[in-house]
């Protein structure tokens, strides 16, 4: 089985296989990954084919590499037999089944007491303490996310009742991996969260307050499990929609008998037949029948689609009427869903910079933290209000409640229609100033239509030149090559035997050029025809002017070096282009631009016709990303949109590349948002939902520094004991996080300034209302 490594910072990697793995294979690889020296951590992902990797040193690297090697010859589902496949299997099935018990840490603590009072010896009970500290984690994420707040339950309720010295040792018992955590931080050089967690259990457990020190461990397991569980939440609700519960499928033998097949031994090629009712499990062209189908889980159209011999399907749509046989083009993780699901899974490495500021304040204030602690003990002499003052941390919220905040945004997003592949690019679009548009597919329709075939010699015949065109332009998947195949198609325009021609070259933004016997042809701009291939176009000014007046594009025909006709291509509007130009300005968005390969004159028309003031007319795909670079060099933060392969440099080259469901292949892996609705007014939206989040980022940071400012300053002046402190802080931490996860729709570029000043206000009544607490 063929693993490849897509990811690697630091010591942790990511490998990926882009087959089909089943849980049994992928238990069976975790396990034998596990036994490798110097593996300190694992997540594996059987769903995304995806196995995440925490080593120790570099000599575990070149094992883990040896092993993925070996690991071509020696795929797992040759050894589902061994008793280690058995185990790993096994333990997988056991893990599931326990996922909604609480955390091995948490229950180890809350039984101790019960231990203790059945008469268990201590010394067995201390010889399970290295369990504890076991950092090597197997995780596979089958199991739904569970949020479990027993442990809090237990210590308000079951505590009290307990005797002293149980309590004492659950305190000290659950304080030891903390303070260890802390203390191997701290001998790395590290002076973090982890070491001033662990220097306030040890003051709590050196002034004897067992009860606090309780409370503390408490509310520091419920925080990871909070962090776990909204993290794992957040990544499920984006992938919910996007799993395929189809285990087989029907195919059609090369002799017409139909047999069962398991969809991981599934091939390309191979015929599936898909009945009424059910899911599509690949991507595919319909090679026989026909029936409508539900792509809503693709593209949010309610309606069904029909689908007849030669169209394309995709896995995860619904055939809700009729009956297909689909000729797989893509299984497994090429489909397109598979796709978006490992979009939706890398683009946590994209961090938007926002988010590494946070981390980086969180780290940064911890040291303050302690030079304050230590300054108050210094003068107070008071080891309560030094305990009040660590217990106090702004680092928290400020590092869980950014990725977290993203991450909704990011699931909103999806649900809505634009798959967003990282943070990054949601700080990006809050800050777009400068919106530029492609022209051809993007603010007009992805089908224009053939209007005008203009003769310009008497050799030739109106349906002889429409079908030299489409002989050159049915090699190419471009908006206006189909409209032109279309109307041939349409007008029963074949290929005649002597139209057979010669290998069909594309030139980018330029045209095509072919040969058919011993005549060349070649089909594009007036640039490209003119300027390139030197060919003199005078003849069909005038009938250029009108076409181009009427706002329509056009392109020049040339056999043999001379002009021989004139196609007209109608390139119909998108109904909400206007709408969403309009919107846009009233976003506060201050440049719109339009950029084509079409002359000045159509450009024009449309420019116009749209309420866009600047456009670039008969331009190259390099001009495209001149032009977005010099608008970058001038300041301006630039969203850049389009479809087609000639519109790549100039995505590459902008802050957020934008593009379409229906763009070219290239266009949908460069761009960093994909509006997967085809639908140009899901982009407003989009940059609302960037502004909003990030002003929920912002609100989160005020109200984070405003409250546990007003922590600080009641455990300084004593006012605040340390287990009010600590509950007040970890409750602030929780409320955060929660106002990070909440779901809402985009706002509009006013509604953050309000909402941080409500939370200024919210913060400052309950300031007003703890401030007395003792």
């Amino acid at each position: 089985m063929l693993f490849k490594k897509v990811h690697a910072v630091g010591n942790r990697q990511r490998w990926r296989t882009t087959q089909t793995i089943s849980v049994a294979s992928m238990a069976l690889v975790a396990s034998e990954i596990e036994e490798i020296d110097g593996v300190t951590g694992l997540m594996a992902n059987p769903r995304t084919g995806s196995v995440t990797v925490t080593v120790a040193n570099i000599s575990a690297i070149d094992k883990l590499d040896k092993y993925f090697e070996w690991l071509k010859t020696h795929p797992p589902i040759t050894r589902h037999n061994s008793e280690k496949a058995k185990r790993a299997l096994a333990q997988t099935k056991t893990e599931i089944a326990q996922a909604k018990k609480p955390p091995a840490i948490v229950r180890t603590l809350a039984n101790t007491s019960s231990h203790l009072v059945r008469g268990m010896p201590l010394m067995r009970l201390v010889r399970q303490i290295p369990r504890l500290f076991a950092k090597k984690v197997t995780e596979l994420d089958t199991a739904e996310p569970i949020l479990d707040l027993s442990p809090l339950a237990r210590y308000v309720f079951v505590r009290p009742f307990l005797p002293i010295m149980v309590n004492s040792v659950n305190a000290i018992l659950g304080s030891l991996p903390i303070i260890f955590e802390g203390l191997k931080s701290l001998l790395q050089g590290k002076l973090n969260v982890s070491v001033l967690d662990a220097a306030a259990l040890s003051v709590s457990l050196f002034r004897r307050d067992f009860k606090t020190a309780g409370l503390l461990i408490v509310l520091l397991g419920l925080g990871e499990m909070l962090e776990s569980y909204t993290r794992k939440k957040s990544l499920s609700s984006l992938t919910e929609q996007l799993a395929i519960n189809v285990n087989s499928v029907w195919i059609r033998t090369t002799d017409g008998e139909i047999r069962q097949k398991s969809l991981k031994e599934l091939q390309v090629g191979e015929e599936v037949v898909v009945h009424a009712g059910s899911v599509i499990p690949i991507d595919g062209i319909v090679s026989g029948g026909e029936g409508s189908v539900n792509q809503s889980s693709m593209t949010g159209e309610p309606l069904p689609v029909h689908r007849y011999p030669g169209a394309s399907v995709f896995a995860g749509t619904v055939l809700e009427d009729g009956e297909l046989t689909i000729r797989a083009t893509h299984i497994g993780g090429e489909t397109r869903l598979n796709q978006i699901a490992r979009f939706i899974e890398e683009s946590e490495v994209a961090k938007a910079s926002i988010q590494g500021k946070a981390e980086r304040w969180a780290d940064r204030i911890v040291p303050f933290n302690f030079l304050l602690a230590a300054l108050v003990y210094f003068f107070t002499k008071d080891f309560n209000r030094m305990a009040s003052v660590l217990m106090v941390d702004f680092s928290c919220a400020l590092r869980l409640a950014t990725p977290l905040a993203i991450l909704t945004a990011m699931r909103v997003g999806t649900r809505e229609g634009a798959v967003i592949k990282g943070g990054r690019y949601l700080e990006a679009l809050s800050e777009v100033d400068t919106v530029v548009f492609d022209k051809t597919g993007t603010l007009t329709a992805s089908s224009p239509k053939l209007s005008d075939v203009i003769v310009l010699d008497g050799k030739y015949s109106r349906e002889e030149l429409l079908r030299l065109a489409a002989c050159l332009e049915e090699h190419f998947p471009h908006p206006v090559g189909r409209a032109i195949v279309r109307q041939a198609a349409k007008e029963d325009l074949w290929h005649d035997r002597e139209d057979a021609h010669a290998e069909v070259r594309y030139i980018v933004a330029h045209g095509i050029c072919s040969a058919v016997g011993d005549r060349r042809i070649v089909l594009g701009s007036r640039h490209f025809i003119e300027e390139d291939e030197q060919i003199d176009v005078s003849a069909a000014q005038e009938i250029c002017a009108r076409l181009a007046n009427e706002g329509k594009s056009i392109l020049y025909l040339a056999v043999g070096n001379k002009l021989v006709g004139v196609l007209g291509i109608e390139d119909p509007i998108r109904p909400e282009s206007k709408a969403v130009i309009e919107e846009l300005h009233a976003l506060g968005i201050k440049r719109i631009l339009m950029l084509t390969g079409d002359d000045k004159r159509t450009a024009q028309a449309v420019a116009a016709r749209l309420g866009i003031d600047e456009f670039h007319a008969g331009i190259l795909p390099a001009d495209k990303a001149r032009i977005v670079e010099a608008l970058k060099a001038q300041g301006a933060k630039v969203l850049m949109i389009g479809d087609g392969i000639n519109d790549t440099p100039a995505l590459s080259a902008s802050d957020v590349g934008v593009t379409l469901r229906d763009g070219a292949d290239i266009a949908q892996e460069v761009a960093d948002v994909v509006l997967t609705h085809n639908d140009l007014s899901q982009l407003p939206q989009t940059i609302m939902l960037g502004r909003a989040t990030m002003s929920r980022i912002r609100q989160n940071f005020i109200t984070s520094v405003g409250l546990n400012g007003a922590f600080l300053a009641g455990g300084l002046t004593g006012r605040l004991t340390p287990t009010a402190g600590a509950l007040l802080h970890n409750g602030t931490t929780i409320g955060v996080c929660l106002n990070a996860m909440r779901d809402s729709a985009p706002m509009n570029k006013r509604a953050g300034a309000g909402e941080i000043s409500d939370s200024i206000r919210n913060a400052i009544r309950y300031v007003t209302q703890i401030a007395n607490i003792r």
